[in-house]
């Protein structure tokens, strides 16, 4: 029996493991989507969204592709897994994620290919979106300057293909490679960690998604986890899943303070910043705190 069972959730409510059931919708989620749906709607070319390692960019980029309905967009989720990529090959992913069938392997006639292809999508009245996550990775100038090409796809007014770009804050410099492609972002975001509160909202969100009607977190374990994962979605999910599974090993049913720091220190994570109990809530804590902050969250 694994602490799924023994806590009775219907499924891990910790697991970093894709999984749109878990899209945390917060704040800066959902202004970021705005901004990048706007910047598609209204045919801006480029946009970008950078974050910090695990702050969701990934997810962000996914829950984006789910919302570009297949009536109004032509869209596709382009990852780049590493840096040993050419433009040759960059450009016929993008033909064949767009429609292009048999894309040509000449460059020139492959560019054609995607044009008429693009004019096809017009015609339809829908919109044409190519998304592309860890995006740091395109580490040459001639990536940078395919992407520039592509942007020149278009017609009187109009351009034909939005590009969003989901990366490390280090693509700022890879853009840099190209100064004309830099100039041309229209939009940028950049997702940061977790506040307190958002922390707070966060555990409580996914110990729902999972079927648990009250937080087996005491209270007072919120500011450890805050000062030990910065606010990070990822860190939070590891800090989070190995601390029921101690409490689990344990045969206990609250996960403690003494908890969080054996888990801590077994992942060799360091205290950031000590962060006070009373940033989480404005008043004293008690059992409903998590699910009212959660249902603060959702009437945003």
């Amino acid at each position: 029996m694994g602490y799924s069972d023994y806590f009775n959730f219907e499924r891990e409510p910790f697991s970093n493991a894709p999984n749109e059931k878990f899209y945390f919708n917060s704040e800066q989620h959902r202004r970021a989507l705005q901004r990048l749906k706007y910047s598609v709607d209204t045919d801006k070319g480029l946009a970008v969204l950078v974050g910090g390692i695990g702050t969701g960019k990934t997810t962000l980029a996914r829950r984006m592709l789910d919302n570009l309905p297949v009536e109004r967009y032509e869209s596709s989720l382009l990852v780049i897994i590493h840096s040993d990529i050419t433009p040759e090959w960059l450009l016929s992913r993008i033909c064949l994620q767009l429609g292009v069938e048999n894309p040509d392997p000449t460059p020139l006639k492959m560019l054609k290919q995607l044009f008429e292809r693009l004019i096809e999508i017009e015609e339809e009245g829908r919109k044409a979106v190519v998304l592309i996550d860890e995006a740091q990775m395109l580490q040459t100038r001639e990536l940078m300057e395919e992407f520039r090409g592509l942007l020149n796809l278009e017609i009187p007014g109009k351009k034909l293909l939005n590009i969003i770009f989901f990366g490390l804050p280090a693509l700022d410099e890879v853009m840099m490679l190209d100064e004309p492609l830099a100039q041309r972002v229209a939009f940028k975001y950049t997702l940061t960690s977790f506040e307190p509160r958002e922390t707070a909202a966060y555990i409580a969100f996914r110990l729902k998604v999972s079927g648990c009607d009250q937080s087996p977190f005491l209270p007072e374990t919120l500011p450890l986890i805050q000062s030990y994962s910065g606010g990070v979605p990822r860190l939070i999910n590891t800090i989070c899943d190995n601390a029921l599974f101690e409490t689990y090993l344990r045969h206990g049913r609250e996960v403690t303070e003494g908890i969080i720091t054996s888990v801590v220190e077994d992942l060799g994570l360091k205290m950031l910043a000590p962060v006070a109990a009373d940033l989480f809530f404005d008043q004293a804590a008690d059992d409903d705190d998590l699910e009212l902050v959660f249902d603060e969250l959702e009437q945003k």
